[in-house]
């Protein structure tokens, strides 16, 4: 969430702050600005809103410059409202932008305030500027000033800082919150991610947790945490400003579902040979370490979280290990039982989702884990560069809020790791490579799958005027149907609840009525005959049944009370991400026809960085 550009350079840097924001609109906000300096004068634009009104108020206001930060906000503290966007100011001097949160951000309001400094916002980031300005006034030069100010900061941050006293220079600094550095010719740019700024450089620089960094037009320089110099390597990228473009699509939504196929291939190219998992694709030393794991711990959040109970059933059928999985905002604030040689997995689409990552460094400060896995999309994300293996699910930039690819992406990873701990642990072989022939197959399935939109998209209309749905599954498909009903209450704003089927008759089945659609994963397996019998249950009190199922699964309904979707994937290791398909489509044909902001549903965000 939140968003951050800075930019020095030799021509108008107002056009490149404003595309920035708008590449990074994706991770959701409620108001934008920016601010720069014309000479030493400090010019000031902000908006409750949209990017396009902020560039619509640039143009009825200009404020021509070189230098300047722009930002995008997702309120954390102080309602949304034109006061409290970013960028802040001190003295008509110092501006600041600044994603995270500062912890002790009320005490160190009262210093300021009692120093003389009056607050115009309830935000936490304006003690920042003021704390910025204070040091300044002292003789502190803008980078002393920065590195000194986040000293006294608890909490998460990355941050962007100009000062009129210094008009030729922007210093940034980050802890718990990512910053990049764009490397230009004569000219230099900060982002929170990369996206941000490929239509300016291909050449970056991943800033380690504690930098401080000051930009000028003819270079840069980077400062550890206690103000030390620090070098850190330019690294160039393979993405371009296409990548991230709709192309044909209505949506981002909708060409993210449509990318899984090609994403889902470069999540396993390279890593299977034949009929086998090739060695140490998690690291140099993964063989070794996964060789000894006795107990697997996923911890993750939302989506991922979701991918991480479909892995559980993976890793504890195949591999006979106990897995358990955590929602990581639970995890971190549990006193957590760890037993000998246990393997932590993190899996995450940013690599910077402020409760995975903490629920992995508590993991490791407390030495209890054999090693720490991250699964991840974001290679020089903090979660992969703290982490001791890692496996890139290379989904490529996702967009759209509600995740897609990255969760099918991570699947086919977690499919790779289950069955990687499967091998080491004495699976039949004949069954394991049947088992890898299965995932390799998966790219061709899920094109398959997504052929069936047409029909989803007529189905759909059955929904536009439903308030709740239910979503059952059983075994593997559970896990589905706990994503599916996300999905649909995510972007359509339709309430939906998933549980095992055979958890109906404990309770859901008191809102089973005519009103209430009842959604149901139903692949050609073992619990087939179960989840029949459930389903059944369903049909005797007159809910509207709707199943998504293998083509050779008998399921038979009226046309006037529910349908059946049917995919041919029989009991396929993959049949869980398969059968996923054709519900994230079910969920954007539905808010498509609702009217609803598909890529940017309200009140949420892509990269959830504060806690």
């Amino acid at each position: 969430m939140c968003g951050i550009v800075g930019a020095v350079a030799d021509r108008e840097v107002g056009p490149i702050l404003i595309a920035g924001l708008q590449a990074l609109e994706y991770r959701g906000y409620d108001s934008a600005g920016l601010a720069v300096l014309q000479g030493s004068a400090l010019e000031r634009r902000r908006t409750q809103g949209k990017v396009r009104e902020l560039e619509q108020l640039l143009a009825a206001e200009p404020a021509p410059a070189r230098i300047g930060i722009a930002h995008t906000r997702w309120a954390t503290h102080g309602v949304p409202s034109t006061r409290n966007a970013h960028p802040h100011v001190s003295s008509d001097l110092v501006s600041v932008v600044h994603n995270g949160i500062i912890e002790n951000h009320e005490a160190l309001r009262r210093e300021l305030q009692d120093a003389g400094y009056a607050f115009s916002s309830e935000t936490d980031t304006e003690v920042i500027a003021h704390l910025v300005d204070a040091l300044q006034r002292e003789g502190l030069d803008l980078v002393q000033a920065v590195v000194r100010a986040t000293q006294r900061l608890h909490g998460a941050y990355a941050i962007a800082v100009l000062s009129a006293r210094e008009p030729d220079r922007v210093v940034g600094a980050r802890r718990g919150s990512p910053l990049v550095v764009g490397v230009g010719l004569g000219e230099h740019f900060l982002g929170s991610d990369v996206q941000a700024l490929l239509r300016v450089t291909n050449r970056f620089i991943y800033l380690d947790e504690g930098d401080v960094v000051e930009i000028r037009r003819d270079g840069y320089r980077i400062f550890d945490a206690d103000g030390r110099p620090a070098a850190r390597d330019v690294r160039e990228t393979d993405l371009t400003a296409d990548a991230v473009e709709r192309g044909e699509y209505r949506h981002y939504m909708l060409k993210e579902i449509h990318e899984q196929p090609e994403a889902v291939a470069r999540t396993l190219e390279g890593r299977i040979n034949g009929t086998r998992i090739l060695p140490n694709v998690f690291g140099v030393a993964a063989e070794t370490l996964l060789g000894r794991v006795r107990q697997v711990h996923i911890v993750a959040c939302g989506t991922s979280y979701h991918a991480g109970l479909v892995a559980r059933y993976w890793i504890e059928a195949l591999a006979g290990l106990p897995c358990s999985v955590e929602v990581a905002s639970e995890y971190r604030y549990r006193d957590v039982v760890v037993p000998a040689d246990t393997l932590f997995v993190a899996v995450s689409q940013s690599g910077e989702t402020a409760d995975t990552l903490a629920a992995l460094r508590a993991g490791k400060a407390g030495a209890r884990y054999l090693a720490a896995l991250a699964v991840c999309n974001v290679p020089e994300s903090s979660l992969v560069r703290e982490s001791d293996l890692v496996l890139m699910t290379r989904a490529g930039p996702e967009i759209g809020v509600a995740s897609t690819k990255a969760f099918t992406t991570q699947l086919a990873a977690l499919g790779l790791l289950s069955l990687e701990l499967a091998r080491l642990n004495g699976i039949d072989t004949a069954r394991y490579e049947r088992l890898v022939g299965e995932l390799s197959a998966l790219p061709r399935l899920v094109a398959e799958a997504l052929q069936l939109e047409p029909q989803i998209a007529i189905l759909a209309e059955r929904f536009v005027d439903k308030q709740h749905a239910l979503f059952l599954g059983r075994g593997a498909s559970y896990p589905i149907a706990v994503e599916a009903a996300l999905k649909l209450k995510e972007i359509s704003y339709i309430h939906a609840e998933a549980y095992p089927a055979g958890e109906l008759k404990h309770g859901p089945l008191a809102l089973v009525d005519e009103h209430m659609p009842v959604l149901a994963v139903a692949p050609n397996n073992q619990l087939l005959e179960k989840l029949k019998s459930n389903l059944e249950e369903v049909r005797a009190r007159g809910g509207e049944l709707f199943v998504i199922a293998d083509q050779a699964v008998d399921v038979k309904l009226d046309a006037d009370r529910g349908a059946v979707l049917r995919l041919n994937v029989g009991d396929s290791l993959v049949a869980p991400a398969v059968f996923n398909i054709p519900l994230q489509l079910l969920a954007y044909h539905v808010a498509v026809l609702k009217g609803t902001d598909v890529d940017q549903p309200r009140n949420l965000a892509k990269s959830v960085t504060v806690e």
